[in-house]
């Protein structure tokens, strides 16, 4: 062990007690998927339908907070302050990050598109606070879900103030940074609610930080836990479909009673009732079949170590969110920069239909993205000295100019081309079918250009009964060989479609979660290829290798950071690398360096 690994263990363990979550119900192994690697390993389908039924927790849960009758109640507050001038502030950090963002996409994609007088007035009222800012939406920016202190400066930085309802939006209701939005919402006399998916008890009991917000009676919480996880922690799953869900309803509400649309009250048992239907959708045999070829076809990309480049378009956040999403869950290299070379090519990437990347990430975002650009001044005294230089880094690298070098429009897609074993990945919702039918529409030519490069083709169609028939017949004609998955979406006359964005998220949470369970990356439903890229995913791999090795928590977390420091670098640098809890398991298992560790490791796992 090095001096430096050994201290950076040592720094962690003097407060390892503030993250040490493995009491909490979404770290717990839900008994549904607890053989999903096994399974899915002899039968995808079989695989598939597993995770899609533990999403039965998420109607479940749905279903009470419909019965609840709060969807209307936090709508009239919600109503009240928009009226009175006020702002909403959706919060989050990682998955609840990028579900902030979309939050905030959708309801300024409705007004844009409204064509109403107020729409102006009402667009630009909803703002997203993600930790480290919209450059996050591609990767988990160091440091910042640790302190509640930058919570509090990102959304001080946006004027937060008495008038605004503030949404603090985290998985597991123990994130520090959507903690501190909390506080400071409390602070400036705003109307707070806190949304989390585990028990008030298990928190209040474990978890110090999480026990201030819920007993504070200044804060309303909407507690919608829903139980484990279909991979064990991934809060990305079910956790936050149910978040989205809830916020969905309650937007729906807002928008409709601003619009002046009538029986706003029944939206809650409306949005069930639909859900319902598109969960049994998800669940029958035929789109089972489906989905499990597009996931077979994914696999043979990546374990080939080819590329697959997807193609959306009004749905581009929720692509983009499970895309970036796979990295720091399953190790993959994250979204390459169009002029680095040094860095690993990306697995999967996004293109939108528009010729610059900048135009590109303002259709993503519905807005230009708002990036972290604060001077070192500013970061003084938010963390503790021995991390500052660090932090000032960090936060040089994760400014707006960084974040257009991620280039998902037109002018990017020359960077990535694609050729025989590659793929590329259409989806596509029913308002914009044209794109796919007209032959000079985007899905249709870049389809059919991955066809011409040799690549194989895949498509995700999302719409009616009627228009999912016809693009069936269309597809059998135009391109039998494609992988298309058609899901039909029950009509709901709901004005920002939120269940079908619910059931789109469950769709794509499950493709690539059987994709990279298919690919080694899970064992029976533990995530053994997490990246500890913060205190709390520090604190799971510790538990991990806890489990795979028996060796007690201070020895299974020194053995982390040893392994840690040898992967580093690669890390920094966006490079390969291998887990970091396998090699610890490998070389506390055989008595290996970590190079032989690795290698072993990657030799065992093809």
């Amino acid at each position: 062990m090095s001096q430096s690994s050994d201290q950076r263990s040592t720094d962690f363990l003097k407060i390892a007690d503030q993250f040490k979550l493995g009491a909490l119900t979404t770290e717990s192994s839900h008994p549904v998927t607890a053989n999903l690697s096994e399974v899915a390993k002899q039968d995808i389908a079989a695989g598939l339908k597993l995770l899609f039924d533990v999403d039965d927790d998420v109607v479940r849960k749905y279903r009470e907070f419909a019965e609840s009758g709060r969807a209307r109640k936090i709508a009239d507050t919600v109503l009240a302050a928009l009226k009175n001038g006020g702002n909403l502030y959706f919060t989050g950090c990682g998955s609840t990050g990028r579900l902030s963002i979309q939050l905030a996409s959708i309801w300024r994609d409705f007004w844009q598109r409204s064509g109403l007088p107020t729409a102006k007035e009402f667009e630009n009222r909803a703002f997203p606070v993600m930790a480290g800012g919209d450059f996050a939406l591609i990767k988990a920016v160091e440091g910042f879900e640790d302190f509640t202190a930058f919570g509090k400066k990102q959304i001080g930085d946006l004027g937060v103030n008495s008038k605004d309802v503030v949404f603090a939006i985290t998985e597991g209701g123990e994130t520090s940074f959507v903690i501190g939005t909390a506080w400071k919402g409390v602070e400036v006399g705003a109307k707070v609610y806190f949304v989390y998916n585990n028990p008030d008890d298990i928190l209040c009991e474990h978890v110090q930080r999480s026990r201030e917000v819920i007993q504070d009676a200044r804060i309303e919480k909407i507690n919608v836990t829903s139980g484990p996880m279909g991979i064990t922690g991934s809060t990305r799953m079910q956790a936050t479909s149910i978040e989205l869900a809830v916020m969905a309803t309650i937007l729906e509400i807002v928008v409709r009673d601003l619009k002046g649309t009538k029986n706003s009250s029944d939206v809650p048992q409306q949005f069930l009732a639909k859900l319902t239907e598109l969960h049994a959708t998800l669940k029958s045999p035929e789109l089972l079949a489906q989905l499990a070829r597009l996931t077979a076809m994914e696999e043979s990309v990546y374990r080939a170590a080819r590329k697959n480049n997807y193609f959306a378009d009004r749905v581009g956040i929720d692509m983009l969110t499970d895309t970036t999403e796979r990295s720091p869950t399953y190790c993959t290299p994250p979204f390459r920069k169009f002029d680095d070379t040094t860095a690993t090519e990306s697995w999967a990437f996004l293109y939108m239909p528009y010729q610059n990347s900048d135009e590109a990430w303002e259709r993503v975002c519905k807005r230009k993205p708002r990036c972290v650009e604060w001077k070192p001044e500013n970061v003084r005294g938010l963390v503790p000295d021995d991390k500052y230089a660090r932090t000032v880094e960090i936060i040089g690298k994760i400014s707006y100019t960084e974040l257009m070098r991620f280039r998902i429009g037109l002018d990017g897609i020359q960077n990535r081309p694609l050729g025989p074993g590659d793929s590329a990945v259409g989806l596509v919702i029913e308002a914009e079918k044209d794109s796919l039918l007209d032959p000079r529409g985007f899905h249709r030519v870049q389809l059919e250009n991955a066809v011409k490069a040799g690549a194989k083709t895949g498509l995700i169609y999302v719409g009616s009964e009627t228009g999912c028939r016809e693009m069936k017949e269309f597809v059998a004609q135009w391109n039998p060989a494609c992988a298309a998955v058609f899901v039909t979406v029950p009509e709901t006359g709901l004005l920002l479609n939120g269940v079908m964005r619910v059931g789109l998220k469950m769709l794509l949470n499950t493709l690539s979660t059987c994709t990279m369970v298919r690919l080694g990356r899970v064992m029976g439903n533990y995530m053994i290829w997490v990246v500890p890229s913060n205190l709390k995913l520090i604190d799971r791999a510790t538990r991990y290798i806890q489990k795979l090795t028996g060796l007690d928590y201070i020895s299974g977390n020194k053995l982390l950071f040893e392994v840690f420091e040898y992967v580093e670098p690669r890390m920094k640098a966006d490079q390969a690398y291998p887990p970091v809890v396998g090699v610890s398991v490998m070389r506390h298992r055989f008595g290996l360096t970590n190079e032989q560790a690795e290698k072993r490791l990657m030799a065992e796992m093809g």
